[in-house]
């Protein structure tokens, strides 16, 4: 056993037999380096990374490979989930360095940290045009050997670009309407009208841009922007990357044609496209986008929650060393389960032949020919069926940041969908959040092993606090709404970039890497410093703060420069746009929250889709303190709830009926 065996990553113990003598991410590894006068190889991966298991069983477990290693490197390992910021900093040289990025990541470290050389994954043999890992171990040796000044010389260079990349954020100019109608036209050129989505193989989802898209359209009616939405979540929904038995979404997919996925399937993949169905249903009032964000969730109820509240970052994407075979069906094991009729039926409708779409003649379900009539039973026998197979590791650990996402979705989909376990959801994931994995009145970004560690970075934050603020609008709770804002207040202290007005995703007082990271594009996730910087603009609202208004503005500046080259990747930052641009909404529901009047008042002030109004809630027995300001001198009308809808605080007469709620916000 080499160190990695008391670590808290799945992933790290994953490799805890390996023959290699890994290290975890600390200055013991690096001094250790120092000591030795070797290189360190950096080698960072995640738990449901099929590449990864592979370059493991390839590599890391053969001995000749790992005897290379140990002799010539100081051999670190990083689960990403971890550690982003690590990874981060890392891929940021390794794509200066070779043009792309991915994961298993390699990376050849001088002592000080210092990058010079790296890649993603190497094979054991060399193989179309890649060397193999153990030809890559002597070259480096070599030249660390006889090249040091070379070597070191590069480390240089490659640091000294990754600074100058971090400085380089300039304020943009003022946020303007041209510039969320600029982006339409890129977003455009890289949308596939065919099968949906954005871009050519592999597809990953992208529902940071479907909000926008989405948001667009609600201010402009852009048809075109709307179908990109709408486009990419059927495409998505009808292909072999959605789970049609359990729900929800593998990672991505390998095709074009959003058929055969990678199987791994990720917290925050499947809580950001659930907001995106939930948000098109609010839209078009289409069923089928309803049927998709209600299966997601109930998927990640099913097999995602810990007993803790909080939800498991992933499932891999193998089971048994196999990728997909939990997930894949032959035409005889449709038959075997359903009987010859049914299973030939069902074959036809999912599209399973003969040849198959993976290996070994196995196909994944995709419904392309006609629904047998019991369609429903026939999902409820496969699925029992498919838990009856060996099922892939789940990766237990929470993260903060994604578990933040899923209180977003879950919050959301409790009023939309009118399911009171969903809150009930909400509410224990959010106590998880504020209390469990809230140490010393600080959020840590991992809890595994019955224990919160790893202070959070900006994105945990920032998507903490995005669904504390959709927690009370699910509720009309302003605990809620008082516990996101000191969360997302203290982020705008602990990460601000004094020299630009940004935000660093390292908080200031956290480990010093040989670079800094700005985290500015959704790249799976939202972007910490958008999504922070959408949060503090719903609470500026909220509270009629102009201060902090103009904070969350100037981080929006920061990031439109790199934006208007790649706008696809910058949705969160746009629907944060869309936002700052809008008139300040608001709408204040006041009654006590056991009156069922008060109920149907949200529920009307709420409904639709109103993605530029903020709410707040009071139980119009008077101003008090610390409440919000659009709360001052709200009252019940004649003793009976009421809505005051308002812009820039001028509000106009009181409703106390819900349909005349429902006809104003849809004014």
């Amino acid at each position: 056993m080499n160190r990695l065996a008391d670590e808290t990553s799945l992933y790290l113990r994953q490799h805890a037999a390996n023959p290699v003598d890994w290290y975890p991410w600390g200055e013991e590894a690096f001094a250790e380096a120092r000591r030795r006068d070797v290189p360190v190889l950096l080698s960072v991966g995640y738990s449901a990374c099929h590449w990864c298991h592979v370059m493991e069983r390839e590599s890391f477990e053969d001995d000749e490979t790992a005897a290379e290693m140990n002799a010539g490197f100081v051999c670190v390992k990083v689960d990403r989930e971890e550690r982003p910021d690590v990874d981060a900093v890392y891929m940021n040289a390794v794509v200066g360095l070779t043009g792309h990025g991915g994961w298993p990541m390699t990376v050849f470290l001088t002592p000080a940290g210092e990058p010079f050389f790296g890649g993603t994954y190497y094979p054991p043999e060399p193989r179309s045009g890649m060397p193999s890992l153990r030809m890559v171990l002597a070259a480096i040796s070599e030249a660390w050997a006889q090249r040091r000044d070379e070597v070191v010389g590069a480390a240089g260079r490659v640091t000294e670009a990754l600074a100058a990349t971090a400085a380089a954020a300039r304020p943009a100019g003022e946020p303007t309407e041209e510039v969320l109608r600029d982006a339409l036209g890129p977003i455009r050129r890289v949308y596939d009208a065919e099968w949906g989505g954005f871009g050519s193989a592999p597809k990953f989802p992208p529902p940071s841009l479907i909000g926008f898209l989405l948001r667009l359209h609600a201010r402009t009616g852009s048809a075109l922007a709307l179908e990109m939405a709408t486009g990419t979540l059927d495409g998505m929904a009808l292909g072999g990357m959605y789970d049609v038995l359990a729900g929800g979404f593998h990672r991505y997919s390998v095709d074009r044609q959003w058929l055969v996925p990678h199987f791994e399937k990720m917290l925050y993949d499947n809580a950001q496209l659930a907001v995106a169905y939930l948000e098109a249903f609010a839209v078009t009032g289409e069923p089928r986008y309803r049927q998709v964000a209600e299966r997601t969730i109930d998927y990640l109820l099913a097999e995602m929650a810990l007993p803790e509240g909080g939800f498991a970052a992933a499932q891999d994407a193998d089971t048994d060393g196999v990728e997909g075979s939990t997930f894949v069906w032959t035409p005889a094991q449709l038959r075997e389960v359903l009987g010859d009729a049914r299973g030939e039926a069902a074959a036809a409708y999912y599209g399973v032949t003969a040849a198959g779409t993976f290996e070994a003649g196995a196909s994944v379900l995709r419904p392309s020919g006609p629904a047998p009539a019991d369609l429903a039973e026939i999902e409820r026998e496969l699925l029992d069926a498919r838990r009856r197979r060996p099922q892939p590791a789940r990766d237990g650990k929470a993260v903060a940041a994604w578990n933040g996402l899923t209180l977003a979705a879950l919050s959301q989909g409790a009023w939309r969908l009118a399911r009171p376990d969903l809150l009930a959801a909400a509410e224990r994931l959010a106590a998880f959040l504020t209390e469990t994995m809230t140490v010393d009145g600080r959020l840590m970004r991992v809890f595994a092993d019955g224990r919160a560690h790893i202070p959070g970075y900006l994105d945990d934050h920032a998507a903490v606090a995005h669904g504390l603020v959709e927690l009370s609008v699910a509720t009309g709770d302003g605990r809620h709404l008082a516990a996101a804002e000191t969360l997302a207040r203290g982020a705008a202290e602990r990460f601000a970039d004094g020299g630009t007005g940004g935000f660093l995703y390292s908080a200031r007082d956290g480990e010093r890497l040989v670079a800094e990271h700005r985290d500015v594009d959704d790249n799976p996730t939202p972007a910490g410093s958008s999504l922070l910087a959408f949060v503090l603009l719903r609470l500026a609202r909220i509270g009629g703060d102009a201060a902090l208004e103009r904070q969350a503005a100037g981080a929006i500046g920061l990031s439109l420069g790199m934006a208007g080259q790649a706008p696809h990747a910058f949705g969160t930052l746009y629907s944060a746009v869309d936002l700052l641009l809008a008139p300040p909404r608001e709408a204040a529901v006041i009654g006590p929250a056991a009156d069922p009047r008060t109920a149907g008042l949200l529920e009307a002030a709420r409904a639709g889709f109103h993605p530029t109004w903020v709410y707040a809630f009071g139980d119009g027995d008077g101003d008090r303190p610390g409440q919000p300001a659009l709360l001052d001198g709200k009252t019940l009308i004649d003793g009976a709830p009421a809505v005051y809808l308002c812009e820039r605080f001028a509000c106009r007469a009181p409703l106390t009926d819900p349909e005349a709620v429902r006809e104003a916000m849809r004014a």
